[in-house]
């Protein structure tokens, strides 16, 4: 049975390490295991700010992420804050502890502390496990509403349902060349977890007053939406077949317009009846269109 260790060994063995090592200077837990309400189980990331004096030791060599436990696989990234540069370092650990690592150069705690909003990393919740030098004590609290969707524009609103009809013609265009990775690519990625995504999470803000955070590319809309829409578009990931990803397109694009009708209406915001007629009848004349020779 895989065993996990608990957050409170793995914080303790991370501050333990904060602590003895001299160019480490604060450290910062954000994320679902810093939020009231986080999700968290076993599986849970460690999403940790490491504030250091010198960058170059962590950014450019990767001896130091064992000072955990041993890595069973990473993966690395760059960035920029405030003009200053920031590394990004996520390691899962043989003992089954996932860590996100940023590394920041210690100004930037500063910098956050004359600013009047927490960037979008501490406003979604965090929690000072280290601070040497007391930089984080003029921090503000978060406030939890960091990625949480607003209410959409009408203009927003406008160019979400446009999007999903544009897609809409590029999966048809590659089921006639009997082109089914790109065609598939485009239903499950542009329109679903692109447009459709966007589309679904309004729906729910607009039950939960525009208070809930949803997970990234699509993550928590099981739990969050109603069983029989869940059940609809759990109903448009299909095998890679011709037939069926008509079927899966179809299904989506039923789904779509009923859930961007019912925005439209709440938000009194018109639907483009005109866009869904005009792209349904080019769809349906592809489909009827003889294969292309091969």
């Amino acid at each position: 049975m895989m065993h996990i260790p608990q957050e409170k060994e793995v914080v303790d063995k991370l501050v333990a390490w904060g602590t003895a090592h001299p160019l480490i200077r604060a450290m910062i837990l954000t994320s679902s295991r810093t939020r009231p309400d986080g999700p968290v189980d076993l599986l849970s990331d460690y999403d940790l700010i490491l504030a250091v004096s010198d960058v170059g030791p962590f950014a450019f060599a990767d001896a130091w992420i064992s000072e955990y436990g041993r890595p069973m696989v990473r993966w690395g990234d760059q960035g920029e804050m405030h003009g200053l540069a920031t590394s990004f370092r996520g390691v899962v650990y043989q003992n089954h502890v996932k860590i996100d690592y940023s590394i920041w150069p210690v100004e930037l705690l500063e910098h956050i502390a004359a600013s009047t909003h927490l960037p979008d990393q501490l406003d979604v919740g965090y929690r000072v496990l280290l601070d040497k030098d007391q930089r984080t004590a003029g921090w503000k609290p978060p406030s939890y509403q960091a990625h949480i969707p607003a209410r959409p524009t009408e203009a927003e609103y406008q160019a979400l349902v446009e999007e999903f009809w544009w897609g809409a013609t590029y999966v048809a265009k590659s089921l006639w060349r009997d082109d089914l990775v790109f065609a598939k690519w485009i239903l499950d990625q542009d329109l679903k977890l692109e447009a459709m995504r966007r589309l679904l999470e309004w729906r729910i803000e607009i039950d939960h007053n525009w208070s809930v955070k949803p997970g990234v590319y699509g993550r928590g809309l099981k739990q969050l939406l109603p069983p029989d829409t869940w059940s609809q578009f759990a109903g448009t990931y299909v095998s890679l077949d011709v037939e069926a990803t008509w079927a899966a397109l179809d299904l989506a694009i039923a789904l779509f317009r009923q859930v961007a009708l019912e925005v439209g209406n709440v938000l009194g915001y018109p639907y483009p009846q005109q866009v869904d007629d005009r792209v349904s009848a080019y769809l349906e004349a592809i489909r009827e269109m003889l294969p292309p020779r091969q």
